[in-house]
């Protein structure tokens, strides 16, 4: 993510590109962050299998990657605000 320093320089007046940058990288990684907590969630609900190879990935991930996913993407949604 970013660094806390860089979304508090903004304020001291750093240019107008660093601020849009920023802000769409905020955005954008907020949504992908989003999009993973969900497929997690809807893997926990609808008991989806994954399968890569030979090897099936236990459900349990899920639990660990939803709230995860889901923290990062309110982190970012929330620098987004500051």
């Amino acid at each position: 993510m970013v660094p806390l320093g860089a979304v508090h320089s903004l304020q001291k007046g750093e240019s107008m590109k660093t601020n849009l940058v920023l802000k769409l990288y905020l955005v954008v990684s907020g949504a992908i962050f989003l999009l993973v907590g969900l497929l997690h969630l809807l893997r926990l609900i609808y008991h989806w299998p994954i399968v890569v190879g030979a090897v099936t990935i236990p459900l349990f991930l899920s639990y660990v990657g939803f709230p995860v996913a889901t923290g990062y993407a309110i982190w970012a949604f929330w620098l987004l605000r500051k």
